[in-house]
Parts: C-alpha cells; sequence; structure tokens
C-alpha cells in the first residue's frame, strides 16, 4: 500500500510517501489511520484531529469505513478549499 502525505501532513510525518505493509486487520481507512498513530509522535500529531484531514484512497474522496487493501493508493491531505 502506498501511503501518499500533501503539505503539512508531509512536514508533521517527515515524508511525502511511503510503502507500508499494515497488519492484516487494518481493513478500513480508519484502521489504517488509527495504525499509522502508533508509529510514533510525529503520526500521531498529525493525524490527531481527523477534521483536519481528508483521504483519498485510489484517487476518490472517501470516508473513514472505507474498505483499504494491499495495493491500494491512500492520500492524506488537509481540506482543500476553493476561492
Amino acid at each position: 500500500m502506498k501511503v501518499l502525505y500533501f503539505s503539512w501532513l508531509r512536514e508533521k510525518v517527515g515524508t511525502a510517501e511511503e510503502d507500508l505493509s499494515p497488519p492484516e486487520d487494518v481493513g478500513t481507512a480508519g484502521q489504517l489511520i488509527a495504525w499509522l498513530r502508533t508509529r510514533g509522535d510525529n503520526y500521531a500529531d498529525a493525524l490527531a484531529d481527523m477534521a483536519t484531514v481528508r483521504i483519498a484512497v485510489n484517487q476518490e474522496y472517501v470516508q473513514l469505513d472505507h474498505p483499504v487493501k494491499a495495493g491500494d493508493e491512500v492520500a492524506l491531505f488537509p481540506p482543500v478549499t476553493g476561492g
């Protein structure tokens, strides 16, 4: 699974992207976020407030209950504002 981080999330996590193999019990975007938070203080801090983070799986906006699996591309980014 490829996880991409954008904007201030990239800065807080410390990388723009990484290839990960989450545990088998990680089956939703929400479970992925919970697992990522356990990877270190930088992840926990970046993902502490999910009201400020949006998720896309394979380039589609999703909710926390959306399924994720090996081979997916998961993007995490702040809300996009129009103008």
